[in-house]
């Protein structure tokens, strides 16, 4: 009973001297906010630093750095930049700095995942003043603004020269943004120190603990022992356990993050990661062919994935975006559940009896991936395929995404802009370091097509044309299929009663959005 007694207490009481204890479910990579277009990433370096243009939890463009935006004409826009704010160091932010991070962001060395397709259209960067900033594209540009919202803007005089690793020891890690690093230990956590001379609101939180709990049982474990006051990823199986329990308090909205199957497009020849029956690598890639990527989408019962393996936490899909999101096409449905549709379409490209294949999943990065890919694999077992599956942690996962070299993987897109541009431009576009396309089109599909209509779409200034040109390519992808939509996901976090926390359709998990109940 004592012990009772005091677990609610420890739950109940305001964090010890200031202090916020999160415990998130992914783990960080990199202090430096253009190494890895990855969501935990972004989310912890949002701390950190600023952008011209953020972003609140519905994905609607607020003033950062830049105080006000405007068109000046099609292909010109002028961005007035916030006076008075100060880099960590006390040294003055302008117009400089920005014009030093849109130079360097293409640049970072061994980026698994490059911001550069946020930067695209810019073909110029104008100073007219320290605190006003012209910024000419190629063609208009509708979206820049909200492009913007996902480009950190660094120090010049911190990081110029400097590599990610002296991000990562601190030494370039100086940004305009409410918390100073404190420190960084890969994996583990990050410890953060509010910014007192910070431009915007004061944070009530004077230090914060950010945690890596990338096991399921343990993240839920601390939140009920106390340990933390803030988990995000809440494990489908401790959901409704969470939501009874009277000292805990759940938040829920629609995600960005959509989670799909990726087919390998970059080889025409074979893969050691499918074979035919005997083992023997294929002489062609199976995954070139429509019909087969077809058959796999008819195979997969999206709707007992949503109910047996989400328990109810996701939607299930056939595009990027939820429901009500700009560009997000009412025609386009899920592929219906039909194997005996999938056997035939199996035979008809040449597999009457299916073949090997081995799918590669992370293990700790999104809700249930690895759970995820089992029960897809097992679907296609179904129709034939005999399906191993490699799960890994994501550390692991990541560098060999990188490389190319999986034949069928576990995927998802978290959108940051909340329009259909940033899915196609980043991971169905070809990629082009040149173009500054497809930066994480990690299965290497290239269609000019898709190509085509994201920038005639992306150059559109008129919204109701825009977004006409978009359900176009939705219903194109749902045709052509160059990967398997399967679900859009529900984000949620629990935390301690006497907090309130703003959620994000972003997913991320700020210290920013959690506060002292009123």
């Amino acid at each position: 009973m004592i012990r009772a007694i005091a677990l609610a207490l420890s739950l109940a009481l305001p964090a010890a001297a200031q202090t916020l204890t999160m415990g998130v479910g992914a783990a960080v990579t990199s202090i430096d906010p253009h190494f890895h277009n990855l969501g935990p990433n972004n989310a912890l370096t949002m701390h950190i630093f600023d952008r011209l243009v953020e972003r609140d939890g519905r994905a609607r463009p607020q003033p950062g750095l830049a105080t006000a935006w405007r068109a000046v004409d099609d292909t010109t826009w002028e961005f007035a930049l916030r006076p008075g704010v100060t880099w960590h160091d006390g040294r003055p932010f302008t117009a400089d700095d920005v014009v030093f991070t849109f130079a360097r962001v293409p640049n970072v060395a061994n980026s698994p995942g490059s911001f550069m397709g946020f930067l695209r259209p810019i073909t110029r960067v104008e100073v007219i003043n320290p605190l006003l900033l012209r910024i000419h594209t190629a063609a208009p540009h509708p979206l820049l603004p909200l492009d913007l919202a996902s480009v950190s803007i660094v120090a010049r005089h911190a990081a110029e020269g400097l590599g990610s690793e002296d991000f990562n020891q601190g030494r370039a890690a100086i940004g305009t943004g409410p918390y100073r690093l404190g420190a960084y230990r890969s994996g583990e956590r990050v410890e953060l120190i509010r910014n007192d001379a910070f431009w915007g609101e004061r944070e009530p939180w004077a230090r914060v603990d950010y945690r890596m709990i990338l096991n399921d049982a343990s993240r839920t474990a601390a939140m009920l022992a106390g340990d933390v006051d803030i988990i995000d990823q809440i494990p489908t199986s401790d959901l409704a356990r969470l939501k009874r329990d009277q000292r805990l308090v759940v938040t829920e909205i629609a995600s960005l993050r959509t989670v799909y199957m990726a087919p390998d497009h970059s080889r025409s020849g074979p893969s050691p990661w499918v074979t035919d029956n005997q083992g023997t690598p294929l002489p062609q890639n199976p995954f070139r062919d429509a019909r087969v990527r077809r058959a796999l989408s008819l195979a997969i019962n999206r709707n007992a994935l949503v109910e047996r393996v989400m328990e109810g936490a996701a939607v299930a899909s056939g595009q990027w975006l939820p429901e009500g999101a700009f560009g997000y096409n009412t025609a386009v449905r899920p592929d219906r559940f039909d194997p005996e549709a999938a056997r035939r379409l199996l035979a008809e490209a040449g597999f009457p009896e299916g073949f090997r294949l081995t799918v590669h999943t992370p293990n700790d990065r999104w809700p249930n991936d690895s759970r995820l890919t089992q029960a897809v694999a097992q679907m296609w077992s179904r129709i034939g395929l005999r399906v191993t599956v490699d799960a890994m942690p994501f550390t692991a996962f990541v560098p060999r995404r990188a490389r190319v070299e999986f034949a069928m993987q576990m995927a998802a897109w978290g959108s940051s802009t909340g329009e259909a541009s940033n899915f196609l431009v980043n991971t169905v576009n070809t990629f082009d370091r040149q173009r500054l396309t497809g930066a994480n089109n990690n299965a290497r599909y290239s269609n000019a097509w898709f190509d085509d209509i994201t920038a005639r779409a992306s150059a559109t200034m008129d919204d109701r044309a825009r977004e006409a040109l978009w359900h176009e390519a939705t219903a194109r992808y749902a045709e052509e299929l160059p990967m398997l939509q399967l679900l859009q996901l529900t984000n949620s976090w629990a935390m301690r009663r006497g907090l309130t926390h703003d959620p994000r359709m972003d997913e991320r998990t700020l210290a920013m959005g959690v506060r002292s109940g009123r």
